[in-house]
């Protein structure tokens, strides 16, 4: 490995050219990449795999999810017809049949040709308290895909967007930018947002949260708080809960840390003090904290990963009598919770598996919280629950979905106390591929420093002998971010169904054993994320499942810097690598979008103390003109406005320059999900496919 240069790599740095996004000369690279890359793996496999996955991500067939409002319940829908989606309401009775009749509100492939953009959806929030209760939206849009966005005001009456010029009741319109908007009532809403260079943060979000009437500039707007240049960014929320209408700010100091305030009548901001590393939600009077580090407080000490609940009334007097509603042990971890009229729900993880429960506060005067587990769960397999409608029900939703098991979708209703009812299962969806010639298996490989690392593995019922199945390892490891089973119609038909094996490992970085867990492979930790996954990879090999020659490895974002990393430090242990919307050149992630926002993650390129182990994963400067690197392919997004396409186009640059094995292939839209449309979603995944196919080694698609 080449010697570290005290030089800033932006005096040095042969392709700084690739980073000016839409500069004339990068976009024409660009377009000689991406012809190089289809011409090289074009053919008949290639368009009947694109067409396989196609006919999934168009299906009719699909489990279209619900939010209420109302009488109505609300749906976003893209399919052959709905390219870009269709806005959508039904009613329960007619969910329930086996033709629903779907009333169309806004038709973005519609309004993309009106407008001349390439609109893709972003959400819509629907007011749900005064006059207009029921019949105005904040629907947000967003230019091809990227973070980047705008809020419009629509009228479910009138089906129509509100007039910004009304000269009695104008729209509520947020520029296009970072940020978000947020119903108080139906002529006030909280704001953040970018209103120019000097309302953001060196991150690019947005740094200024306003109260904001109907009719009134923007820029007139109440500022209810400002913070530092230096600070993450600020965040709004409103309560609107009948008799708990709270509004409260955010001050995000960095990605894991934050203040935060609760808005007076007074306008003035009062703190609530909890650790800056915690997470704060309310519920109707109460306090919900979630812990990422230990918290010692009112004589005791509460462990990280943790989930309390308190008063809030007595915890703003003073009062620290704080109740306990999960506490870790070192195998569980709080997965995430949703809240119902009366309940809330508790999804946490057991070995990275799901285990679900429901838990009721005491009665006025009473001690301790009531819970009861939600049973009939599947094994091995992910299940969602959130509320049909937090305010005025106990009703949620459960979606439930494995490796081998389609999903499916169902109502169950929880009740004010006591065991939640049987789940009433509302859809299906129907099995995309043949599983029954595959099996799931839950396994556990020792990483470098003795860790006990669990993965996934679906494989062929009768395995290959000498590990000749073309197997991918698919990882991510970082923000605390848990990869659990979940079904992919897509994966199925272009990977499994041909015979391939697919593995996912659940390394440190993630959340899959709480905060620690993430915590373990922080900043000059970083190695140890990859030292796991290189642990997989060596154990899928030493127990036959596959050979180095047979084994590829896929991420994207954080997961395309692990791949990245596996290509320079572990050349030796894999065949192929996929690396998508990769961050790879560390030494300037920070100069890049939103790049400064992950330094809790990763650290500091520009502060001497961190530099070094910073350049210790930047994969752009480990690359050695001395090691042949295994084949591997690099996709991005020229929309992307989070993970600059930078990353990607150099890596690949420099590849070509080393004389290596290298495709580049990259979207014109998309965003950082790289696509906006089911057909380009088909298209890269089918190009990410077939590049594994054809260097492990891996038979036709049918």
């Amino acid at each position: 490995m080449p010697s570290p240069s005290t030089e800033h790599p932006s005096e040095t740095d042969p392709h700084l050219w690739l980073e000016e996004v839409t500069g004339e000369a990068a976009l024409a690279w660009v377009g000689e990449r991406n012809a190089h890359a289809e011409a090289t793996l074009a053919g008949p496999v290639l368009e009947r795999t694109e067409a396989a996955i196609l006919q999934v991500l168009d299906s009719e067939d699909r489990i279209p999810l619900l939010g209420l409002a109302g009488d109505w319940y609300y749906n976003v829908w893209r399919d052959a017809d709905h390219e870009r989606g269709v806005w959508r309401r039904t009613t329960l009775e007619s969910y329930r049949s086996d033709d629903p009749q779907w009333d169309d509100l806004i038709d973005l492939d519609a309004l993309s040709v009106e407008e001349g953009e390439q609109w893709v959806w972003h959400g819509a929030a629907i007011l749900r308290t005064g006059p207009l209760a029921f019949t105005r939206a904040l629907v947000t849009l967003s230019r091809s895909g990227s973070d980047a966005d705008t809020t419009r005001e629509w009228d479910l009456l009138t089906r129509d967007w509100v007039d910004p010029l009304d000269p009695v009741s104008p729209a509520f319109v947020r520029p296009e930018g970072k940020g978000h908007l947020r119903w108080v009532d139906e002529d006030t809403v909280l704001v953040a947002t970018d209103t120019g260079p000097e309302s953001l943060t060196r991150s690019g979000y947005p740094r200024v949260a306003r109260r904001w009437r109907r009719g009134q500039p923007l820029g007139q707007a109440q500022v209810l708080l400002e913070v530092d240049v230096a600070d993450l960014g600020v965040g709004v929320r409103h309560d609107r809960t009948p008799g708990h209408e709270q509004t409260w700010v955010t001050r995000s100091t960095g990605f894991y840390s934050g203040l935060t305030y609760l808005v007076r009548e007074d306008d003035s901001l009062e703190l609530v003090e909890v650790p800056e590393s915690a997470q704060t939600s309310l519920w109707r009077g109460r306090l919900l904290v979630d812990l990422r580090e230990d918290w010692a407080v009112g004589g005791t000490t509460y462990a990280a990963g943790s989930l309390l609940a308190t008063g809030l009334d007595d915890f703003r007097a003073g009062g620290r009598d704080l109740a306990v509603l999960f506490e870790p042990t070192p195998t569980t971890a709080i997965l995430g919770w949703n809240v119902t009229r009366h309940r809330l729900v508790l999804t946490c993880l057991e070995d990275v598996q799901h285990r679900v429960q429901v838990l009721t506060p005491p009665a006025e005067g009473g001690t301790g919280w009531d819970r009861h587990p939600m049973t009939g769960l599947t094994e091995l397999a992910s299940v969602l629950v959130w509320p049909v409608d937090a305010v005025d029900s106990d009703r949620v939703w459960v979606q439930s979905s494995g490796y081998l098991s389609p999903p499916e979708l169902a109502v169950c209703d929880l009740g004010a106390h006591g065991p939640p009812t049987e789940q009433d299962v509302l859809r299906r969806s129907p099995a995309y591929f043949d599983t029954d010639a595959s099996v799931v298996e839950q396994r556990f490989a020792t990483s470098l420093d003795g860790t006990r690392v669990p993965y996934f593995l679906v494989r062929p019922r009768d395995l290959a002998a000498g590990g000749t199945t073309p197997t991918v390892l698919y990882g991510y490891g970082g923000f605390e971010v848990s990869l659990t089973p979940s079904y992919s119609g897509a994966t199925g038909r272009a990977w499994l169904a041909r015979g391939g094996a697919y593995a996912v490992a659940n390394i440190r970085g993630g959340g899959e054993y709480g905060p620690g867990w993430h915590q373990a492979a922080l900043r000059e930790h970083r190695h140890r994320a990859y030292e796991d996954f290189a642990a997989v990879a060596a154990d899928l090999v030493a127990t036959g499942v596959t050979s180095r020659e047979h084994l590829g490895v896929m991420g994207g974002s954080n997961g395309g810097l692990l791949t990245g990393n596996m290509l320079v430090r572990y050349p030796e242990l894999v065949g192929a690598v996929v690396s998508a919307v990769p961050l790879l050149d560390m030494l300037r992630y920070t100069r890049l979008l939103a790049g400064a926002s992950w330094i809790a993650e990763y650290g500091d390129p520009d502060d001497p103390a961190d530099r070094e182990f910073v350049r210790e994963i930047s994969a752009y400067h480990r690359l050695d003109p001395a090691t042949t690197y295994p084949p591997v392919l690099l996709t991005t997004s020229t929309r992307d406005d989070r993970v600059h396409p930078g990353h990607a186009r150099k890596m690949a640059a420099r590849l070509m320059e080393l004389g290596q094995d290298v495709t580049s292939w990259e979207n014109v839209e998309g965003g950082h999900g790289g696509s906006s449309t089911n057909a380009q979603a088909a298209h890269r995944t089918a190009l990410e496919w077939e590049f594994l196919a054809t260097r492990l080694g891996l038979g036709s698609a049918g």
